[in-house]
Order: structure tokens, then sequence, then C-alpha cells
């Protein structure tokens, strides 16, 4: 019986000790200053600012980081930390992440080079740019509004700062976003190629040969665009496409089929450009991670692009889209932007070139000028003349030569042509030289009695431009 208040004695005793030892302050624990409030702290309060800041951002705290920042810029206008605070600001939206986030981050980035264009974080500063807008970059069969973007801003870094030290990592990022955006292409081309709508893929194939040579399956673009006019009977062009193949990409895996189809042609055969052979030897020899059967099967369920295939060596293109060629252009010798120019089997240069109305018409084979066939707006009849006059003189004169030149028209058809002209709707014409023409249609006769009677029209010399115009490359 008395051993039981002793043992709960004991107790009360140990947890009285207890309590006495967590309420004494540890002697070898120091208790934590605040250093912007610290008396011992002499430093300036935009200084003490900035360093609370950072240390927020740093453990998270990107709102409160913001705010102090942002209390330094307004309070401290002339502070030498109103740079770093700016940059700050940029670097806590794009470090937070999230969709407006990286909007913010952008503005913030531009508006630090606007700022301060000539320090050497700008070069950073529009790096970041580029690296929010790559962050936001979708898979390549969504909208590459971001990719684009991306594209634009890593071009302009290095046309700006080529030689800063982050340019290779720029250029890096610039190759993997090329190679998003030429995914896109291919993939719309291949279908329309398994289709079997050659324009539609033509379209899509031929423009991303010509911008992105170092785009993992420019070969096999080539190779589709060399079977594309190879059934439709043109030979010659798609020799063009096969000797890109055995020149440009000697070591692909449609090189010898190139070469057999050359053969077959009787083209001639391109030697192997060694740089060429460089390059996909480096890219070869470049190690990759290995895709896995796990990856592949829920491949689908990431969000991210994969850019594993972009390439590592070669310098990315430089030029903005808007610069290169679309796929509504035709075949001609040449052209500007020879990237895709290679000698054919017929000896000329097939290079693109994209022909507008109004432009001046392509040489033909036999070196003349094709006329080119213009629908008139007003009604059905063509409507024709020469090169405006630049005088009133030189107006009566093709007023004049107009009237004393039997011409011919057509009720049924909308377009057809005379002289050696073209004409389009914009084409300036004097007033008193198209009141003082004959009508284009057909010519008159006045008999002995004053009487006029109209000519019948001669279908036989109806204008051979008409039968000539646009000699047109693309079969189909």
């Amino acid at each position: 019986m008395r051993r039981i208040p002793l043992v709960f004695l004991g107790v009360l005793l140990l947890f009285d000790a207890s309590l006495c030892s967590a309420q004494l302050p540890n002697p070898l624990k120091k208790k934590k200053v605040d250093k912007s409030t610290d008396t011992a702290n002499t430093a300036e309060p935009d200084k003490q600012l900035f360093d609370r800041a950072m240390d927020d951002i740093k453990h998270g705290r990107h709102d409160q980081g913001r705010l102090a920042l942002q209390t330094l810029i307004n309070t401290y206008p002339d502070s030498e930390y109103l740079a770093k605070a700016k940059l700050a600001i940029a670097d806590s939206y794009f470090k937070e992440g999230g969709t407006s986030n990286t909007l913010q981050a952008i503005a913030a980035y531009k508006d630090f080079g606007v700022f301060f264009p000539f320090l050497p974080e700008a070069a950073y500063a529009q790096l970041q740019v580029a690296k929010a807008h790559y962050n936001e970059m979708p898979k390549p069969d969504r909208d590459n509004t971001q990719a684009r973007q991306a594209e634009e801003e890593f071009q302009t870094f290095l046309q700006k700062y080529p030689n800063d030290p982050l340019a290779p990592e720029a250029q890096q990022r610039l190759r993997e976003v090329q190679e998003v955006l030429a995914e896109g292409q291919f993939r719309v081309g291949y279908y329309y190629y398994l289709k079997g709508d050659k324009r539609a893929a033509a379209g899509r194939l031929m423009p991303l040969a010509n911008r992105y040579p170092l785009y993992s399956k420019t070969d096999e673009a080539l190779w589709m665009l060399g079977d594309i006019y190879e059934k439709s009977e043109r030979k010659d062009i798609s020799s063009t496409f096969y000797a890109l193949i055995v020149r440009n990409y000697p070591l692909s895996n449609h090189a010898a089929d190139a070469t057999a189809k050359l053969k077959s042609f009787g083209a001639p055969i391109p030697q192997p450009d060694p740089k060429a052979v460089a390059w996909m030897t480096a890219e070869q020899n470049t190690p990759r991670p290995k895709e896995s059967l796990v990856h592949r099967s829920f491949g689908a369920l990431h969000s991210k692009p994969d850019v594993d295939m972009a390439a590592h060596n070669g310098a990315p293109n430089m030029e903005p889209e808007s610069d290169t060629l679309s796929g509504g252009d035709i075949l001609k010798a040449g052209a500007k932007n020879a990237s895709l120019a290679m000698s054919s089997g017929s000896g000329s240069n097939a290079v693109v070139e994209k022909v507008r109305p109004g432009d001046p018409a392509p040489a033909t084979s036999s070196g003349s000028t094709a006329e080119e066939v213009t629908p008139t707006t007003s009604d059905s009849t063509a409507t024709t003349a020469t090169t405006p006059a630049s005088d009133s003189s030189a107006t009566g004169a093709a007023a004049t030569s107009s009237s004393s030149t039997s011409s011919s028209s057509s009720s049924g058809d909308s377009t057809g042509t005379t002289g050696t002209g073209v004409v389009t709707p914009d084409t300036p014409m004097d007033k008193s030289a198209a009141a003082a023409a004959p009508p284009a249609s057909a010519t008159s006769s006045t008999n002995a009695d004053g009487t006029t009677t109209p000519a019948s029209t001669d279908n036989s010399k109806e204008s051979s431009s008409k039968k000539k115009g646009i000699k047109k490359l693309i079969p189909w």
C-alpha cells in the first residue's frame, strides 16, 4: 500500500523536471536575429530591402519578395540595386511557373531589356524570354504559336549576342524548337502522302525540306517528294530530290535507293558533300537517351514535346519564316534561297520560287517570256493592254496601235490575252486612251451608205497566249 504513492510521486517529479528543462533557454542554440532590423546592421535601407526580398524568394515566398522589390523600385529610384531588383522580379515569376506567371516573366524581362540594354544581364534577359516560350511549347500536333515565338526569340538572341557565353545553349534550344516545328509539318505532309493528295503533301514537305535541313526526318521528306513527282511522271523534278538525298544526306537509309533511282532515270549521280558526311557522323555518335517501352507507351500522357532526336551539331536556320517559301510554290531555275538547288537530270538547277499574280512571268524553256492570263473584274470579256504609257503622246500611240490591230474575244470564256503585256486589276490606264481605243472583242467596217457593220468573230485568230499560259511544273 505504501509503494503506490511513492511511484506516483516519482512520476510527478520527472514531469516537473521536463517542464523546467523545456522552459530554460539552451545556451548552445543562438537566437535567430533579423538582420534588417538589427541595430548592428549598418547597411543602407535599399540594401536591406533587397536582401530581405531575395531571402523571401529563395524560400518560396515569391509574393512577399516581389512586394519588397517593388517597394525598393518605387522608394529608391536612384538605387544601385534598381536593375537587380527588376531582374529579380522577372526571375521570381519565371521560377514560380504557371501560364500567368510566365507571361508576367516575359513582360518583366522585356522591360529590363528596354531600360538596361547595355548591361551584361541584357543577354540573360533575352535568353530568358526565349526559354519562357520554350517552356510553354506544346507537342508538335498542337498549336505551334509558342514554338514560333520561341524560335523568333532565340534567333534574336543569337543575332544580337553571337559571342555571349550563353550562345551555345541558345543554339541548341533553337535546334530543338525547329525540330518540333518541322515535326508538326511532317506529320501533316505524311498524312496527305498516305491519303494520296499529292498537292497537299508537296505543299507541306517542300517548305519543310527547304527550311529545316537539320530536322531528323528531312531525308525522308525528300524521298516522299521524289516519289510524288516520279508517280506524276516528272522524273526531271523527282531526280532533283533524289540527288539532294545522295549529296546532303549520304548516310541516310534512303541514300542507296536514291542512287538506284538516279541510275534508272539516267540522271547524274552527285558526290556526297564532305561536310554532310561529317555532320551525319557526328549526329550518329551523339549519345541520346534510349526510349524504353514504358516511355513509348505512356508518351501520349506527356504534355511536353519529345526533343531527344533534335540535332546537336550544325547551324540552325536563322532566317524568319516570312522570308521562306510556302507550299504553293513552283519549281524554277535561278530562284532566291537556293538551299534546295541541286543539279537535276536535265542539267538545270531546280529550286522553289513563288509566282504571284501581277509578277513578271517566268521564262519558258525556250528563253521567251511566258504570258500570264489574268481574269477581269468587270465582265466576262477579257481586257488586254500593253505597258501603260508614261505621257500623253505614248498613250495616243498605244491607242493607235491598238486600233490598228485586230483582236478577238470569246463570250463563253472569262479570260484571254492579246499583246505582250500582262494586265492586272490594279493596272493604271488613261481614261481618254481607253475611250479612244475600239472594243477588243471585234473590229467594224463602214459600208458605202454610211452604216456600220460589225465584223464577225474569228476563232482562228484567237490569241496564242491563251494557248501558252504558264507551263506549270506541278502536274496535278
